[in-house]
């Protein structure tokens, strides 16, 4: 997710939205969304510590008194993947992060699931936010055991019932979730202001997160495997960077890398008021949500939308009043596309803002969408507010079902005996986050230096149709810009029906294994 991300509230408003989980806080909700509103007012009531020795002190002594964590602990487990049983290994432990004096400043903590067998791929996944751990792509998408949640309907208050996931990724590679410091239960040792500085910025968070991808092989022996990384949404952004620091600076080379709703490019939907860009990147996905609620989704009529949202929307838009027939033909055809009310859709110029969108398209029922997927609701609790108070429909509802079963996971079955709070989506990293301008660069150029670098590397960019925190078509847009280096198909961009995270909906699930074994299999 992108807190400014996918999982946190999403921008409010299109320039906001700019995300996400697609961005880092300010950019995933830059418009000031509720989480950084609320945010606001606990800074302004807690004290200033960047001025308050008594406060830096108490925090060095609290960093001092924080327990260790406990020894990495094994257990065995076995699950039903592709109608075989699968035995394998999970590991719970951590990793150290030192500063450049060779000082401990974090603990890194990992979720690791490994196969007896020679010469197996590992898979490093990550999660975004920034401030989300790793336990979306674990048990929502490719970890051996599942967690049905983020649908329609779906309650925090459902039982955390963990079952065998079909769509896991475990029978072809070994998988280890990472949890940046801050989430999960991975952690800073060092006072606040000094954790900004290591932890919660752009570049240190590639860097420092980059080592610990390097420690897992060295401490496990696995420099000679063939390795891969997974990014979901802010997740999404750290993997092409990460696997350009890797592969230029700490000297390991993936494979391949899989990005799953990533936020690569921050700057897309600048400056709507004359570029067609933004409301291109929103449209298709917004009409695929109309299409699904129709029984309509296909990938032949995504292809149309797709053709006219590249053709005569984008030309109509930049005509403007040059030709006075531009506006009313996008209304028309905008009005057909997403069965939204015409007087809407006109008074928007066929220039669909999000925020608007998502409390417009059900406001009929007294509900609201969410930016991940806008066909997942929740009723809204302010409904004559000019602006959305609520936080977002799925953000409220996925927390407690997956920290329920994360921690009972760790803590009984792994035995991995903590005495700490879990943080699946930390509003306090989210909170520190310091993006600044090497956030709003993206990650587009080093996606361009490490495939260019490496001749074998295989990219699959991978997005829900009813994303509009990270949309499809962001990416689409951005890829067709690259140059072709060796085989076209060497970076590819797959949708499928669903959201954010698409792969809550069992059969995009089962596609995104499909796919990613197809590329696997090509090395």
């Amino acid at each position: 997710m992108y807190f400014r991300d996918m999982k946190f509230p999403q921008i409010a408003n299109r320039a906001s939205r700019v995300l996400l989980l697609a961005s880092a806080l300010p950019l995933l909700f830059p418009a000031f969304s509720v989480i950084e509103a609320q945010a606001a007012k606990d800074s302004a009531a807690a004290p200033d510590k960047g001025t308050d020795k008594g406060a830096d002190k108490a925090a060095d002594k609290t960093a001092d008194k924080l327990p260790p964590l406990p020894a990495d602990a094994h257990t065995q487990q076995s699950a039903v993947i592709d109608g075989k049983t699968l035995r394998y290994t999970v590991t719970v432990g951590s990793l150290p992060v030192r500063d450049k004096e060779g000082k401990i400043s974090g603990e890194v903590v990992f979720t690791a699931y490994t196969v007896e067998g020679e010469n197996r791929p590992v898979t490093f996944a990550f999660n975004g936010g920034p401030g989300a751990s790793s336990v979306f792509l674990n048990f929502g998408a490719i970890g051996p055991k599942h967690l049905l949640v983020g649908n329609e309907g779906d309650s925090p208050s459902d039982p955390a019932t963990l079952s065998d996931n079909p769509g896991s990724w475990l029978d072809f590679t070994d998988l280890v979730f990472i949890d940046p410091i801050g989430t999960g239960f991975s952690r800073s040792t060092v006072p606040e202001a000094e954790s900004k500085k290591q932890f919660f910025s752009t570049t240190p968070d590639i860097e420092y997160l980059s080592r610990a991808v390097y420690d897992w092989l060295l401490k496990n022996n696995r420099m000679a495997s063939k390795k891969y990384l997974v990014g979901e949404s802010y997740g999404g952004f750290r993997g092409p960077r990460i696997t350009h620091y890797l592969q230029s600076q700490l000297g390991v080379a993936m494979n391949g890398v899989v990005l799953v709703s990533p936020y690569l490019n921050p700057t897309l939907e600048d400056n709507g008021d004359l570029s067609p860009i933004p409301w291109m990147v929103t449209l298709p996905s917004i009409t695929a949500a109309h299409l699904e609620r129709e029984k309509q989704l296909t990938p032949e009529a995504m292809n149309q939308v797709i053709s006219y949202t590249r053709g005569e929307y984008a030309t109509d838009l930049l005509k403007g009043h040059s030709d006075p027939e531009a506006t009313p033909r996008v209304v028309k055809r905008v009005t057909e596309m997403t069965g939204l009310n015409p007087e809407f859709v006109k008074r928007s110029g066929g220039r669909l803002e999000t925020g608007a969108y998502l409390r417009e398209a059900f406001r009929d029922q007294g509900k609201i969408g969410s930016v991940y997927d806008s066909n997942v609701t929740a009723f809204d609790p302010f409904p004559y507010s000019p602006d959305q108070k609520s936080n977002d429909p799925i953000l409220e509802s996925i927390i407690a079902p997956t920290t329920t079963a994360m921690v009972d996971f760790v803590t009984r079955v792994v035995g991995w005996k903590v005495d700490a709070r879990y943080n699946a989506l930390s509003y306090e990293v989210n909170r520190l986050w310091d993006g600044g301008d090497d956030l709003r660069k993206g990650s587009v150029e080093d996606l361009r230096e490490s495939v260019s670098a490496d001749p074998k590397l295989l990219v699959l960019i991978v997005h829900g149709w009813n994303d509009l925190s990270c949309p499809f078509m962001g990416s689409v847009l951005t890829v067709d810009q690259m140059p072709i280096m060796g085989d076209l198909t060497r970076v590819a961009v797959k949708e499928y029906p669903g959201g954010h995270m698409f792969y809550t909906r069992p059969s995009s699930r089962d596609a995104l294994r499909r796919d990613v074994m197809e590329m696997y299999a090509k090395h």
